[in-house]
């Protein structure tokens, strides 16, 4: 029984791991979101200048929504196998 507690407390570790991952990849998607957001009014000259970063970071943003859906699926996936593991010890604990 002593090897399923370890398997459950390395789930639990990892789940915890992925889930601090993500929460870190959400605020910064939020602080890139908000740069996003900022709204500013050019003509056709200073477009060419100053806009430049712009499609850059909308680019950076997908990326890192890809990546985020990815740690949830994942975070999500060990926390469903840390329940099963932790229903398995308590229906079969001697």
């Amino acid at each position: 029984m002593g090897s399923v507690s370890n398997l459950l407390t390395y789930l639990l570790l990892f789940s915890g791991t992925m889930t601090a991952v993500l929460v870190v990849l959400v605020i910064y998607g939020n602080a890139l979101d908000s740069r996003e957001d900022e709204e500013i009014y050019l003509n056709k000259t200073e477009e060419k200048v100053m806009a430049g970063d712009q499609p850059a970071l909308v680019g950076r943003m997908n990326r890192l929504a890809r990546v985020i859906v990815v740690f949830a699926v994942i975070s999500g996936i060990a926390l469903v196998a840390s329940a099963g593991v932790w229903v398995y010890i308590g229906l079969y604990k001697s």
